[in-house]
């Protein structure tokens, strides 16, 4: 099976194609397809990896892959969420919504937080799956670490932020991972047969599955 990967972001589009690589799930990325911009425009995760997928699939004529990420902070009441990426203005670098983050939580002393991806699947036919990853962990006080991008350097996961992982650390354990790590089961499954089915074996709490096969 020939898919797309339906990211703008040349950081994300990269951790993606390395943990399928990894994952080795019976498919060939396209790096070469081209699709228009898609204005993230959904109030959830979900639809605006569904927004995107869907419009790369009509596009290309290819089955298609897409995400979107937040990340939940409990002393903001799950903020910044669907708008993570854009936390500190529709321009904002990384440094500026970790920026932001910090002075949110400044002198907070609940820190915990969650980032939490969902990965949508369209083919061109319309069949649909929704996969989700969720990774538990606290806001530090300042950044740590040359790796990653966002948030990373300001999300810590046992000790340690996951800028201060390695690629390959990052990538056995992130809430993108995860996800991925259930998107390629499901490929598994649609190569073998007609749709899409959520059955199968045991996974790690972090992941979630939704399909709609119509």
């Amino acid at each position: 099976m020939r898919i797309v990967v339906a990211s703008k972001n040349p950081d994300k589009l990269r951790e993606v194609e390395a943990v399928l690589a990894r994952l080795g799930p019976p498919v060939e990325v396209v790096d070469d397809a081209d699709w228009p911009d898609v204005a993230e425009t959904a109030d959830d995760l979900e639809g605006n990896a569904l927004l995107k997928a869907r419009a790369a699939a009509a596009a290309t004529g290819l089955a298609a892959i897409a995400d979107d990420t937040g990340l939940e902070v409990e002393a903001l009441g799950g903020a910044p969420g669907v708008y993570s990426a854009r936390y500190a203005g529709p321009r904002a670098t990384y440094a500026e919504n970790v920026a932001k983050l910090l002075a949110e939580l400044e002198g907070v002393a609940d820190r915990r937080a969650r980032f939490r991806t969902v990965v949508a699947f369209v083919t061109p036919d319309g069949r649909e799956a929704t996969v989700e990853g969720v990774l538990e962990g606290r806001i530090t006080t300042e950044p740590r670490g040359r790796g990653g991008f966002g948030y990373d350097p300001v999300f810590e996961v046992d000790g340690r932020t996951l800028a201060e992982l390695s690629e390959e650390e990052k990538n056995r354990i992130s809430h993108r991972a995860r996800a991925l790590r259930r998107l390629a089961e499901l490929l598994d499954e649609t190569v073998d047969a007609p749709e899409p089915r959520s059955e199968g074996r045991d996974r790690d709490p972090g992941e979630r599955t939704a399909v709609n096969p119509s």
